[in-house]
């Protein structure tokens, strides 16, 4: 399975442009960590061509959040919630509609 995590810098989260800097880089660089340490194991799941698309932000008190974006299999679902919940990363809360991934 290969795995994607996108750091999403949104305009409504966006701090002054120094810190904004910092911010971003500290996102992307958790990006990287969750992808490649936290999420490795899924990499050998079978089938290897699925893909699990991850988007990680900010919300507005600066919490990390996650969302999948694309259809997975529930158990793929449940470790991803497992690894973010013990990183302190929070659900993404959005409404279906313009959501890939909706329930």
């Amino acid at each position: 399975m290969k795995v994607t995590v996108l750091p999403i810098i949104e305009s409504e989260t966006v701090p002054a442009a120094p810190l904004a800097k910092v911010m971003n880089e500290r996102l992307r660089r958790l990006a990287m960590e969750l992808r490649d340490i936290h999420l490795n194991e899924l990499e050998t799941i079978e089938p290897m061509f699925e893909d699990l698309v991850i988007y990680i932000g900010y919300n507005t008190k600066y919490s990390i959040r996650w969302k999948i974006v694309n259809d997975v299999p529930a158990r793929i679902e449940t470790i991803v919630a497992d690894q973010c919940a013990l990183l302190g990363y929070i659900r993404w809360k959005t409404p279906t509609l313009n959501s890939f991934h909706g329930r």
